[in-house]
């Protein structure tokens, strides 16, 4: 006799059932990304108004991002702990109400703070994001559906390129930027009506009776044909505060899966620093190349458009190919379009075509090691593995935006330090490919326990 959460992975998929929980939790990850990708439109205006320095500047970004660290850490830890559902929508209050706020920032020192306690709330929004999609699709479209999540990234950004653009010639053109993050609270309402908490996450919490209410109501919204199931026992939970739980999981995940914990944190960390360097500071770069502000946004904005395209690609190569040679190639390469751009920058044209080469290339690659690392841990530990290995990232990459404006780009320059970062993306993919199992087609909590079997 099959386990519910078998029965749940082996579903029929249903634009009605599990589909209306892609949208939702994409429309989740699309204001993500467009917050996200304000930094990159704030710093140089932020910066004007208060009078930073090109190093101070990279501030901007770098108090959002050690709050989304922070939040990585906590959000992924009390969703294994409270449940999917009301860890995304406490998430998402708390990102939209501390980016309006920032809108009414009367210095920098309170901007920065506001925006560090937007990151701690957006930080949350990812993995529960990814958590609850990957727990409600069934395991022969999970990779399509996974990395289609990223498609509401470039989304994402793009509209923020847009919005960020429109606005520039509008006085006080940064704080409206922030006040449209308004829009994610809104999406709450929905929320609470259009989302079931996940019956995998009630299956390994010992909530059966809640588990079978799910699972049963499943059955028959996609018209599956119903069958008797077990509920497996649940593991014993630990009883502790939110800080220990966190660091309890954060050493759990390094005894019992230390390599593909190894390979989630050095493939975040350098595919996202790469992203995120560019992300932040392309806008700045491109005005100090002679572009107009207009033309430095729209350019901007035109990089993440074209991620658009590159997740429409992963998310038709992802089941056909496999997660890990897309990884192989896709890596690699976004990370040298940046080192083309740095090194075309005498000709205009030609500099915009490899940055559109790089949004292109990096929306390939993302999706799919996202939807890979979600794959790689079992259930219990999902949301609080892939949270660390973010958090991982965003303590890295939080640092990134201020190194660069004040090391990297004035003493490296801007060739050297891609190739830099090329070089570091080569050798996280490497060690993938010896060390973690590929996961196409393989049922959830089974590839760690299969990979060790072998």
């Amino acid at each position: 006799m099959r386990t519910g959460d078998q029965i749940v992975q082996d579903l029929p998929w249903r634009w009605r059932v599990q589909g209306r929980i892609f949208l939702i939790g994409g429309l989740g990850y699309l204001f993500d990304a467009w917050d996200v990708a304000l930094n990159g439109f704030l710093t140089p205006l932020v910066g004007a108004e208060f009078g930073l320095s090109p190093g101070q500047r990279g501030l901007v970004a770098t108090a959002n991002l050690i709050g989304m660290a922070v939040g990585a850490v906590a959000w992924g830890t009390v969703a294994d702990r409270i449940g999917r559902k009301r860890a995304f929508g406490v998430t998402l209050v708390l990102f939209a109400g501390f980016s309006v706020l920032g809108a009414l920032s009367p210095n920098v020192e309170t901007f920065l703070a506001l925006r560090f306690l937007a990151g701690i709330g957006l930080g949350g929004c990812i993995p529960v994001d990814y958590a609850i999609v990957s727990e409600f699709s069934p395991r022969r479209q999970r990779g399509r559906v996974l990395s289609a999540m990223d498609g509401w990234w470039p989304i994402g950004t793009t509209l923020a390129g847009l919005a960020a653009t429109v606005l520039l010639p509008v006085s006080g053109n940064w704080r409206w930027m922030l006040a449209l993050m308004i829009l994610p609270a809104l999406l709450l309402f929905w929320v609470r009506r259009g989302i079931p908490e996940s019956p995998l996450y009630l299956v390994r919490t010992g909530q059966e009776d809640r588990a079978r209410a799910v699972i049963d109501d499943l059955v028959r919204r996609t018209g599956a044909v119903a069958e008797p199931y077990t509920i497996p026992e649940a593991p014993p939970r630990a009883l502790s505060g939110a800080a220990t739980a966190a660091f309890d999981q954060l050493r759990k995940v390094w005894q019992e899966y230390p390599k593909i914990t190894g390979v989630a944190w050095s493939l975040f960390i350098t595919v996202l620093l790469t992203y995120y360097a560019a992300l932040s500071w392309m806008p700045s770069i491109l005005r100090a190349q002679g572009f107009g502000d207009i033309a430095a946004f729209a350019s901007t904005a035109l990089m993440n458009a074209l991620g658009i395209a590159g997740v429409a690609v992963a998310v038709l190569l992802v089941e056909r190919v496999g997660r890990k040679r897309i990884i192989m190639v896709a890596g690699p390469f976004s990370a040298l379009s940046l080192v083309a751009f740095a090194l075309l920058l005498g000709s205009p044209t030609a500099a915009v075509v490899a940055i559109a080469v790089f949004g292109f290339s990096s929306l390939v690659v993302i999706p799919v090691m996202y939807a890979y690392v979600s794959e790689l841990y079992p259930t219990e530990s999902r949301a609080s593995g892939f949270g660390w290995a973010s958090a991982s990232s965003r303590a890295v990459t939080g640092f990134a935006p201020l190194l660069f404006g004040s090391v990297l780009w004035p003493v490296l320059g801007l060739p050297l330090t891609f190739t830099v970062l090329t070089v570091l993306v080569v050798a996280a993919v490497v060690f993938m490919m010896v060390a973690a199992p590929e996961t196409r087609g393989r049922e959830l909590d089974h590839v760690v326990a299969e990979t060790a079997a072998a």
